[in-house]
């Protein structure tokens, strides 16, 4: 029974059965909403916002009061220098990429390089930086968003590979199993989670602290670019504001899924759990017809609903 009820209070599981439980009652409510190719095509959706609190969820694990607010500027530029450099041609969607990588990892480093010396905290750090990338979007658009997705990336998104599975779903696991494995198996791994259970601590049983989160700042930008640039591949045009929105609903799914807040302690599958829950009651509350307003305060009353059931401050700590 111990057992039992440890399992049912793991936020994981939490979430998991809150997202299985909103499956159900989209499909009460609407028929088609519990469909094969609809509960495809709301994971689809998921894996952008999953792939985004990847880095994030890395942030939040080092502690500090870490945070990354700059992750949504940063994936809408990533889509930009990508579909700009692709312009619907299949020869440049490498080149494309590895631009917007490149860049991106460039402003990981800049954030991790003021936080770790010149000592701004992650919150201020990563809230100039959005709106220093914020700048760079309008130098390098002119204001007027252009460049088109290349064919192999549409058909990697919105296509269906294998069984019926979309390629984007693929590549989503695969990470997610290779970052799982980065934080359990990896030296790094453990010095990110030694980081942010105590940084004075990790300094003195000899982990890297500073290098720790440089890496970890630079990751963050790396995945919220790649966020952005699967979510041209869907939208197959980018925006000015693509993925601008998606910053605080990546910080929702870390939290949802268990990561503490404080650092330290949590994981990705509880992220990507979390990524899920917020799309299918995106998706329910669209099918409802509730006004905008309305879906931003269920969804925060849900988010204060999972803190208090999880309680975890205390109970993940002990």
């Amino acid at each position: 029974m111990n057992n039992l009820r440890r399992v049912v209070r793991d936020p994981l599981v939490i979430a998991a059965l809150i997202a299985i439980a909103l499956v159900v009652a989209g499909g009460i409510v609407s028929p088609g909403f519990a469909s094969p190719d609809q509960i495809v095509n709301m994971l689809r959706v998921a894996s952008f916002l999953g792939l985004i609190a990847i880095g994030q969820t890395l942030v939040v694990l080092s502690g500090g009061e870490g945070i990354d607010l700059s992750v949504g500027t940063v994936a809408t530029l990533g889509a930009i220098l990508a579909s700009r450099t692709m312009a619907g041609d299949n020869a440049m969607l490498i080149p494309g990429v590895l631009l917007a990588l490149v860049v991106a990892a460039a402003i990981g480093v800049t954030n991790g390089l003021g936080i770790v010396f010149l000592k701004i905290p992650p919150f201020v750090m990563t809230l100039g930086m959005l709106g220093v990338v914020s700048g760079l979007i309008l130098v390098v658009t002119g204001g007027v968003a252009d460049g088109r997705a290349a064919p192999a990336l549409v058909h990697l998104v919105n296509g269906r590979l294998f069984f019926g599975i979309p390629g984007i779903l693929i590549v989503w696991a695969a990470l997610a199993v290779l970052v799982t494995l980065l934080l359990r198996r990896t030296t790094f791994g453990r010095q990110l989670y030694a980081t942010g259970a105590g940084r004075e601590a990790a300094r003195l049983s000899g982990v890297p602290v500073n290098r720790v989160l440089i890496t970890t700042y630079t990751l963050s930008s790396v995945f919220a670019a790649l966020g952005g640039i699967a979510m041209v591949g869907y939208s197959q045009q980018v925006f000015l504001n693509l993925a601008n929105d998606l910053t605080l609903p990546s910080i929702a799914a870390v939290i949802i899924g268990g990561t503490l807040v404080a650092g330290g302690v949590g994981g990705y599958l509880g992220s990507a759990i979390g990524a899920i829950v917020l799309t299918v009651l995106t998706s329910l509350l669209t099918t409802l017809s509730m006004p905008e307003w309305a879906r931003i305060v269920v969804q925060g009353a849900v988010l204060i609903a999972l803190l208090a059931v999880y309680g975890r401050q205390r109970r993940l700590r002990s």
